[in-house]
């Protein structure tokens, strides 16, 4: 650890997934973590209005928790196959975030997106269901994105997100991090009426989330006023 700021070489090699230089990243102040706590509350929020409206089925998800994770924290605690969902973002802001999603819930999800009850769904994921499922996230991130666009006060637009599978051991989710070395972990309960009592996460690679939660500060001098209290999240 350093006096907190990357020389270039240092932020080269995060970008290029380099894990291996001996310093560690700065951790995230407290005031950054609440305001990507409410970007992630607000985002999901949105787009648990959207998913009701799809499956038909009263969809709330809720209580953010937000911490730094490593990909050997995730390959521990998420031993079973997800569903990443790649938002990559076109305009307004850079980089991407992941949705990831269990495997069952997703089936769940597509079941009832291609007019099934929900109940007792096949866990496997064919090309058919992860069509469904990629069609409800496009939906949720649209309607997601309009939030942020209104929250930053700028225009912001997505790519259309890409489903992949991560196998056990969460593999995947490293892939998808592109390698570096710690990520921001928002977690949410999320509950899908009569049928689902799981979990969602929301995974941003360090440095794009330390810039987002840069520029919401820069748009929003009160932000502290606005983050305030937000549930699971350390005080700075």
């Amino acid at each position: 650890m350093h006096d907190g700021i990357l020389s270039q070489e240092e932020i080269d090699a995060l970008l290029n997934g380099d894990s291996d230089l001996p310093f560690d990243p700065p951790p995230l102040s407290g005031v950054e973590q609440d305001v990507l706590g409410e970007i992630g509350n607000i985002t999901m929020g949105t787009a648990a209005t959207t998913l009701s409206t799809l499956l038909r089925h009263r969809v709330s998800i809720t209580t953010p928790e937000l911490r730094l994770v490593t990909p050997a924290q995730l390959q521990e605690e998420y031993p079973q196959p997800c569903v990443i969902v790649t938002v990559r973002y076109t305009d307004g802001l850079s980089g991407s975030s992941l949705l990831v999603i269990k495997q069952h819930d997703a089936a769940v999800i597509a079941d009832l997106m291609m007019g099934g009850s929900g109940t007792d769904v096949d866990p496997g994921l064919d090309e058919l269901k992860l069509s469904a499922v990629g069609e409800a996230m496009n939906q949720m991130m649209g309607t997601a994105t309009t939030s942020l666009s209104s929250m930053f006060h700028r225009r912001i637009d997505i790519a259309p997100p890409a489903l992949t599978m991560s196998g056990a051991g969460g593999e995947g989710m490293s892939a998808a991090l592109g390698g570096q070395p710690q990520a921001v972990q928002i977690r949410f309960r999320m509950e899908i009426e009569g049928l689902v009592d799981s979990e969602i996460m929301m995974l941003l690679p360090i440095e794009p989330a330390r810039q987002m939660a840069a520029t919401l500060m820069g748009t929003m001098p009160e932000v502290d006023e606005i983050v305030a209290g937000v549930p699971g999240l350390p005080p700075d």
